[in-house]
């Protein structure tokens, strides 16, 4: 389906369940860029879960967004259970407007939800020339090192910095082996899961994808992992007022409140220091790819290319939408 049609589907569904046209749109467009990066776990296949939670009040769909001025780089939002993008639509683009004032910023934000993709938002400041380190939280998943239950969520790392070129350095990435929305879409068709990235219930290794979303997902590098996740759980949860340790909801599973989700958002001025940072990044990303590479690999990739390429060809060719996805619009276009 050609991306304008299908945007257009979006927004109405999105303002039949009492969205502006505002944030029909933004909430549109993070959904359509999931599909056309190749993160499928983020697009469409979570469209009923947004309007599943606006139909039972745990997702509020006018919310009233406060917005608390620290100082002249720092903002604290309060985005009163809002759909996640529109916190983080508002939360990126005031960092923004800060680390172009001063230098630096730094937005904090609570009473959020599920906002997509990392990366699609570190890419707004990296348009401005700035670097973005961005974090958020995420319902349990994965066990602390050394525990048996779940507890910390997925708790994506986000890195973005300009490169000199049109294609910028982002990487977006899950502290678990693979990212839950993946798990989720295997499930939901029926497919397998790696092996080595999640257990079942009983603390045995399973390709089950079903099993595996009632089991516990595996941290990369171990205890590493792990730290990572907590340090990622402190730093949006913690620090910004959202829930934390193990208390984020599911968004799909569990809707006896809002999410309560935190985002913390930091962008700085690429040239803060080094005022030729273009060309060093330049130098650097030169330096990379010319390596002597190992067999079978024709190129050496910088975090960013690949998503881009996908970006383009799906732009082109059209978003190819699963039937069960196609289903589910089909149902939420004909709610009156």
């Amino acid at each position: 389906m050609k991306t304008p049609l299908l945007k257009k589907q979006i927004i109405k569904i999105f303002k039949k369940f009492g969205l502006s046209k505002d944030h029909a749109l933004i909430s549109a467009n993070a959904l359509i860029n999931a599909e056309l990066v190749g993160a499928y776990g983020h697009g469409l296949s979570r469209l009923k879960m947004y309007c599943d939670r606006i139909s039972k009040k745990v997702i509020n769909p006018k919310p009233k967004i406060k917005i608390k001025k620290i100082s002249s780089s720092i903002s604290h939002i309060d985005a009163n259970n809002s759909i996640g993008f529109v916190a983080a639509d508002l939360g990126i683009k005031t960092a923004i407007k800060h680390a172009q004032k001063t230098g630096i910023g730094m937005v904090a934000v609570k009473n959020s939800g599920h906002y997509g993709l990392s990366g699609y938002y570190a890419e707004q400041a990296v348009k401005k020339n700035l670097i973005a380190m961005i974090y958020t939280n995420a319902p349990p998943a994965v066990a602390p090192h050394g525990a048996l239950k779940t507890l910390f969520g997925t708790n994506p790392i986000c890195f973005g910095t300009p490169t000199g070129s049109k294609v910028p350095f982002i990487l977006d990435t899950s502290i678990s082996m693979i990212n839950r929305g993946k798990i989720r879409v295997a499930a939901r068709n029926n497919q397998t899961i790696p092996a080595g990235v999640a257990l079942d219930k009983f603390g045995k290794p399973t390709i089950d994808a079903k099993k595996a979303l009632a089991g516990v997902q595996l941290p990369i590098a171990g205890f590493r992992g792990s730290g990572l996740a907590w340090m990622v759980d402190i730093l949006s949860g913690v620090l910004t007022g959202g829930n934390h340790a193990g208390r984020v909801k599911d968004p799909f599973d569990d809707f006896s409140g809002p999410q309560n989700i935190g985002h913390l958002f930091i962008t700085f001025k690429a040239n803060l220091f080094q005022k030729n940072y273009n060309q060093r990044i330049k130098e650097n990303i030169k330096t990379i790819k010319k390596l002597p590479k190992i067999k079978g690999v024709k190129e050496i990739f910088y975090p960013g290319e690949g998503i881009n390429a996908r970006y383009k060809k799906n732009l082109k060719k059209g978003i190819v939408i699963q039937k069960n996805i196609l289903e589910d619009i089909k149902k939420l276009n004909a709610i009156k």
